[in-house]
């Protein structure tokens, strides 16, 4: 559709860099106002966890009605997507949601929710999206790469059943049955209705995205790649294209992050919640480094962190995508019930803001 503006002096990537911009602004935002966390809604205290939860399935139903109404009538199509292969890597997905998970609880936050607090002045989470982006670009390209083809090797075939859309009932079935319980689950969390409006706001930035790149943006001449909300890639993306931007050109997932930080910044700033934040002892200091580095990992290995594989994915339909993320809360439970109380008891309520 692209080519049909008329547009001489810019090309769709550099366009996706804007766009992304604008839906990373947005999402920073209302992330920041709503207190937008997979963890809190997982593993979250007694206070925090029923809001987190809410949220974050409201955002989720609204995200998957939005997705597939766009399948449906022919606006995107997710047939060649990374998401869906005939060979699910059970192993790297497993692995790599699991690692995540007891990352995501050391560092207090995933690497969405510490992004957005990075916007605020939170330094900590700013280190730990540093060194989430080395480890996830290792994990990618650098030293880590072997480990993940060798855990990628061990796959179970699907056949054709690769998305849910492919089991009995089709896609219509299984994104009613999904979106509903989304909205159950958010509707018994007591979440009120004026969240419950933002959320949604922030769940159809899902779809926005999708086909913004995958319809609006494309041109056949000179094609980007569809994607959506993630944050694994894109900080690697945004990492390589810091340090070698005259030859690496910046593209959607750059924009995204930086869209992000700043969106969370000026809620931060006009809510009067920006506060300068940093390490409060070595042992804390140990423990968001270790968790960057499980996170960074992690999200490599399971295709997408609880945003990627999970609010973009899970949408899609794709089998994966639902592993990945049930995987990420399996190893966020794992990890509570490993270190809380004992390992944890000195996590300090500023880490959660």
């Amino acid at each position: 559709m692209f080519e049909q503006f008329g547009f001489e002096t810019v090309t769709p990537m550099q366009v996706s860099v804007a766009f992304a911009l604008i839906i990373g602004v947005m999402f920073g935002a209302l992330a920041q106002h709503l207190k937008f966390c997979f963890r809190s809604a997982v593993v979250g205290d007694q206070d925090s966890k029923p809001v987190a939860r809410g949220v974050w399935f409201t955002a989720l139903g609204a995200a998957l009605l939005g997705t597939q109404v766009l399948v449906a009538n022919g606006y995107i199509s997710f047939e060649e997507h990374r998401l869906f292969t005939q060979e699910l890597p059970i192993l790297v997905i497993l692995t790599g949601g699991l690692i995540f998970g007891i990352g995501m609880v050391l560092t207090h936050g995933c690497i969405s929710r510490l992004t957005v607090l990075a916007g605020t002045g939170n330094l900590r989470s700013l280190t730990v999206i540093i060194v989430f982006a080395v480890f996830a670009h290792a994990t990618l390209k650098g030293v880590l790469a072997p480990v993940r083809v060798w855990l990628g090797s061990v796959t179970v075939p699907l056949g054709e059943t690769a998305s849910l859309a492919d089991l009995p009932g089709g896609a219509e079935f299984w994104a009613g049955a999904l979106t509903l319980a989304a909205f159950a689950f958010a509707f018994k969390s007591g979440i009120n209705w004026r969240s419950s409006v933002l959320a949604v706001v922030l769940g159809l930035l899902v779809p926005a995205a999708w086909v913004g790149t995958g319809f609006i943006l494309q041109d056949e001449f000179d094609p980007i790649v569809m994607q959506s909300l993630s944050f694994t890639s894109p900080m690697a993306d945004l990492l390589f294209w810091s340090i070698a931007s005259s030859s690496i050109p910046a593209g959607f997932g750059v924009g995204l992050i930086l869209g992000v930080v700043t969106g969370a910044a000026l809620a931060a700033v006009s809510k009067g919640e920006f506060s300068w934040q940093t390490f409060e002892t070595p042992g804390q200091t140990r423990r968001y480094f270790l968790g960057a580095s499980l996170m960074g990992v992690g999200g490599v290995l399971a295709g997408g962190c609880t945003v990627g594989a999970g609010l973009a994915g899970v949408p899609t339909l794709s089998i994966a995508a639902l592993l990945a993320l049930a995987s990420i809360a399996a190893g966020g439970l794992l990890a509570q019930y490993i270190f809380h109380p004992k390992g944890l008891s000195n996590l300090t309520a500023v880490d959660a803001h």
